[in-house]
């Protein structure tokens, strides 16, 4: 009996929010499709935490492309998660940063693909986290056939890179996957740049019984999912068969949608405490216009391939909280 080939996973943007949890996730299964992990590689900026045995962290710039090729030369690379990302206000006042990271990184780790392709290797599978912020002004309803409209440099950048990752996939130089992730909640207190974070602070404050100014309307409307649910769904999107959906790569994740006013009451019951009497709603314009008037989502490619979406604002706040 033949023995089973480990695997080599690289998760970039593996000291943020999504990408740490997504590395702790892979290195306590120890195993992914089946075959162990034998190398689990980590790259960002830098990293506070000691790697556990058989993690490699790269610490450095990933828009370097001599520092990300030198990283991997010669390497064979199974699953890539990129996450890495400069996020929507921060790519709108550092352009070049913005370009660096979410531009140049991106297209340089797809070429990697090509360069393990043309040493007679595999493909590697490309995870890329793109979002929905690819949108920008939405219809009444959005389904998997809603126009891509960007209109911050964050979302038009995203576009670009799920158009990268269908030409590299054509091409045969990575088995790509691009997902359009919605709000994730609940981030920890941080400076990321990313304008949504007040969806992750009023459940925080909320769920520890402090008062909270929200900066929309209460009957502001978005969508987001829970860390968990995120973490599930960007493990699915490496081994969902991409047939199964008429070939679609790029996938607009299921989630919740609901109003401030839901939120706010969800919270509430999930942790016991009086919500609506914390809250006072002072609308910020800006703010308002980016992410309080999302509609219904129809995710109907992404559910037929199996992802799943939390299975109520109830649960999504819980464990948004608890993770």
């Amino acid at each position: 009996m033949s023995e089973v080939k480990g695997m080599h996973i690289v998760v970039t943007g593996a000291a943020g929010f999504v990408g740490s949890a997504l590395a702790r996730r892979l290195s306590d299964v120890g195993c992914f499709q089946g075959r162990p992990i034998d190398q689990l590689t980590l790259i960002d900026l830098d990293f506070q935490a000691v790697a556990p045995a058989g993690v490699r962290q790269l610490a450095g710039d990933i828009g370097d492309a001599v520092w990300l090729r030198s990283a991997f030369a010669s390497q064979i690379v199974d699953v890539i998660f990129h996450l890495a990302s400069i996020p929507g206000g921060m790519a709108e006042q550092d352009y070049d940063l913005a370009r660096r990271v979410n531009l140049d990184a991106t297209q340089t780790l797809l070429e990697l693909g090509k360069e393990q392709v043309d040493r007679g290797e595999r493909p590697p599978i490309f995870v890329f986290a793109s979002s929905i912020a690819v949108f920008g002004h939405m219809p009444a309803l959005v389904t998997d056939e809603t126009p891509a409209r960007p209109m911050m440099t964050y979302g038009a950048q995203k576009l670009i890179g799920e158009i990268l990752v269908n030409d590299f996939s054509r091409r045969g130089w990575v088995d790509g996957r691009a997902v359009r992730i919605p709000g994730v909640l609940a981030r920890p207190p941080a400076r990321t740049g990313q304008l949504s974070a007040f969806l992750s602070e009023i459940i925080r404050e909320l769920a520890a019984g402090r008062a909270f100014e929200c900066p929309t309307s209460s009957n502001a409307t978005t969508w987001a999912s829970s860390l968990p649910c995120v973490l599930e769904q960007l493990m699915h999107a490496a081994v969902f068969d991409v047939g199964s959906v008429g070939g679609h790569r790029v996938l607009t994740l299921p989630a919740q949608q609901f109003s401030m006013t839901q939120l706010v009451d969800a919270t509430s019951i999930a942790f016991g405490v009086p919500g609506p009497q914390l809250v006072r709603y002072v609308p910020d314009k800006r703010i308002e216009s980016l992410f309080g008037s999302f509609p219904p989502l129809e995710a109907k490619w992404a559910i037929s391939a199996g992802f799943v979406p939390d299975n109520s604002l109830v649960t999504l706040v819980r464990a948004a909280i608890e993770h």
